[in-house]
């Protein structure tokens, strides 16, 4: 290999590492990205996670939907509970990464409170939408 050839492939490497190509191209790694923003930043599992007696979340049934933990101050249009997530059982990836993108649901409405109307960037919602597919839903 001449000194320009072993040069060009230097500089390719370079770039595949510094773009983060890899990162983009495997789905295990948008997925382990996913768990990062959905476990520890979203917080998800606050909410669409059932409690323990103790007030730990459970594992058991992660993500699997849970009733509101709170009573509101004022009147909800519509009961407090968060729907199941894992395995995405009621939206579609495309739907799920428009949502996490734009803040707004499949009907163009942004969602009730209290969930906050997310405006990921299309890489994070991609993740978050593999991870939760990844996930076994309800038996």
């Amino acid at each position: 290999m001449t000194k320009q050839a072993f040069g060009l492939v230097v500089i390719a490497c370079l770039f595949v590492v510094l773009t983060g190509i890899p990162s983009a191209v495997k789905g295990e790694d948008l997925t382990v990205r996913g768990k990062y923003l959905v476990e520890h930043v979203a917080m998800c599992g606050d909410c669409h996670t059932p409690h323990l007696p103790n007030g730990q979340p459970d594992r058991a049934r992660w993500l699997q939907g849970a009733p509101g933990g709170f009573k509101p101050i004022h009147p909800m249009p519509s009961a407090a509970a968060a729907p199941p997530i894992a395995g995405l059982p009621t939206l579609s990836e495309a739907q799920v990464i428009k949502f996490l993108k734009t803040g707004l649901g499949p009907d163009g409405k942004p969602p009730l409170p209290p969930m906050p109307p997310y405006r990921l960037s299309h890489r994070d919602a991609q993740a978050v939408a593999a991870y939760l597919k990844s996930l076994k839903g309800k038996n």
